[in-house]
């Protein structure tokens, strides 16, 4: 492949990677039919790739695309003789002739499209998948290591999703205040896997990952901008923040090598970005209402405290994951009550709680074992200890957590 060639390439992942959500939330908002628009986006992206090495790359690239991919729909509704098909295609007509008029770029759809995948018409284990794909561009592999399911799983209920999404003629639409509440759970949900799986990916070479969490963030500001009276939503952007508060220290920044959260160095952490989320926190307890997010982002605001009070108070750390615990007894609250039980001391009440906990797939997740790990190393199994840090290594798929658990594991086989 020619330079330009590979020019004309990296320009059109890039375009893909930051604007496929904007672009699909856009098209399908026009048209009702997510499929579809998919459809359309991809023929747009295979005729850049063949148009853009000779021509060159556009100066608005994503405006190329959306220009290319409404000429597909288009000509896809010429073929149909409904008087609905020809008011749809009344309607793109006239929009791109608008957008060739003005030149400017166009409307950022995608809350829109995370609450129509939000639709109580759409399976509940669907719904978050369905935003991460549509909105955020997340492949199914991807998603399946995320949630530790089959991609062909999550594949087959992504497909029955955007099929009842066109057949129920589903509104592209930020609901009415009441329905707004109804479907914001799966909208945060949504939002913040998005968080978690930029998060562990940010320091790797995957740039899609490496952008998740800014969008994330984004998406949470605009929601808590538009009711900014939930508490839920608080905390997801509260919890966000912190975590991001800490991203400088969570690498060293010579070697790129992972440092645990106990052991960052406090001074590298941004103190306005968790100042401004300790606020958020406080505003949503005022609603007297806690919530899983608000206690998650609990949880990292002690640990934020360390900043001012040089230690961490377990104790505190341990009542919050109770709560969360009894809230939702999700695997990750689990491996973290079970974390902070041990760091208190109670190391055996940590290795019962982690032994009999429900834990879905335990044997691939990787938190899991590493928890494991750790709660073994600080009871003084030494030899169960080496197995659960090599077991969890094994499962990690970024290099740096991975080589950090294989320090720990070195050690202890060191004596």
């Amino acid at each position: 492949m020619t330079q330009q060639g590979q020019t004309a390439r990296r320009a059109a992942e890039r375009a893909a990677r930051l604007s496929y959500g904007r672009l699909i939330a856009f098209l399908a908002a026009r048209t009702g039919d997510v499929a579809g628009a998919e459809d359309a986006l991809g023929d747009a992206l295979v005729a850049a790739l063949k148009a853009w090495p000779a021509s060159g790359v556009p100066d608005r690239p994503e405006a190329w695309l959306l220009t290319v991919a409404r000429r597909r729909i288009l000509d896809r509704q010429r073929s149909q003789t409904t008087a609905e098909a020809h008011r749809a295609h009344l309607v793109l007509l006239d929009e791109e002739r608008q957008a060739m008029r003005a030149q400017t770029g166009f409307p950022d759809e995608r809350l829109k499209l995370m609450f129509v995948c939000a639709h109580p018409a759409i399976d509940e284990k669907a719904r978050t998948p369905l935003m991460l794909q549509l909105v955020l561009g997340l492949d199914v592999a991807r998603m399946a290591s995320a949630f530790v399911m089959a991609p062909a799983t999550i594949g087959q209920r992504l497909v029955r999703a955007k099929a009842k999404i066109k057949d129920a003629g589903i509104g592209f639409a930020v609901p009415e205040p009441a329905v707004f509440r109804e479907r914001m759970g799966s909208v945060l949900d949504a939002v913040y896997a998005a968080y978690t799986v930029g998060w562990d990916g940010a320091h790797g070479e995957d740039a899609k990952a490496a952008a998740l969490a800014a969008e994330a963030v984004w998406l949470s500001r605009l929601i808590v901008h538009l009711v900014p009276e939930d508490p839920e939503a608080s905390g997801v952007l509260a919890l966000m923040l912190l975590c991001e508060s800490r991203r400088a220290a969570r690498r060293d920044p010579e070697t790129g090598a992972f440092i645990a959260i106990a052991e960052q160095d406090v001074a590298m952490w941004d103190d306005g970005m968790a100042d401004e989320a300790e606020s958020l926190l406080r505003r949503a307890g005022e609603a007297g209402s806690p919530g899983r997010y608000q206690l998650e982002a609990a949880i990292q605001a002690v640990h934020a405290d360390r900043r001012r009070s040089g230690s961490i108070r377990w104790d505190e750390i341990v009542l919050l994951y109770r709560g969360l615990v009894a809230l939702s007894p999700t695997a990750g609250a689990l491996c973290g009550l079970a974390a902070a039980l041990a760091e208190k001391g109670d190391v055996e009440g940590a290795h019962a709680l982690l032994s009999d906990a429900a834990i879905p797939n335990r044997e691939r997740y990787q938190p899991y074992w590493a928890t494991r790990a750790h709660i073994e190393a600080l009871g003084g199994d030494r030899q169960a200890a080496i197995k659960s840090y090599r077991r969890a290594a094994s499962l990690s798929t970024d290099p740096a957590v991975r080589t950090h658990l294989d320090v720990r594991r070195r050690a202890l086989a060191d004596g």
